[in-house]
């Protein structure tokens, strides 16, 4: 059930643009919620927030440096994600290649 719960924390975090953008803001290299709220056009409350469940999804891991919390990118959880879509990878493959034989028929 744990990990359960853990794949619906990924994909309920992944769903808003703005955490999505937030991650791949952080593929660059860690930052700051200020840094982070300065690339952003939400408030830095608005990007606390997102960072809260970025963090309760296990996606950013937060590490205290002197009075500021710097962020970093955690893949390790879309893993859980990764492997629910590649389940439908032959779908889409047989799909398309279906579509192609009907296209090129017609």
């Amino acid at each position: 059930m744990a990990r359960a719960q853990t794949s619906n924390q990924v994909f309920r975090a992944i769903s808003d643009p703005t955490r999505r953008a937030i991650l791949d803001r952080l593929r660059a290299g860690p930052a700051n919620a200020g840094a982070l709220a300065a690339d952003f056009a939400s408030s830095r409350p608005a990007i606390s927030k997102h960072l809260r469940v970025l963090r309760e999804a296990r996606l950013v891991i937060d590490t205290p440096q002197g009075r500021k919390r710097v962020y970093a990118v955690n893949p390790m959880p879309l893993q859980s994600v990764a492997g629910w879509l590649e389940g439908y990878r032959s779908f889409w493959q047989a799909s398309l290649a279906t579509l192609k034989r009907n296209l090129e028929d017609k």
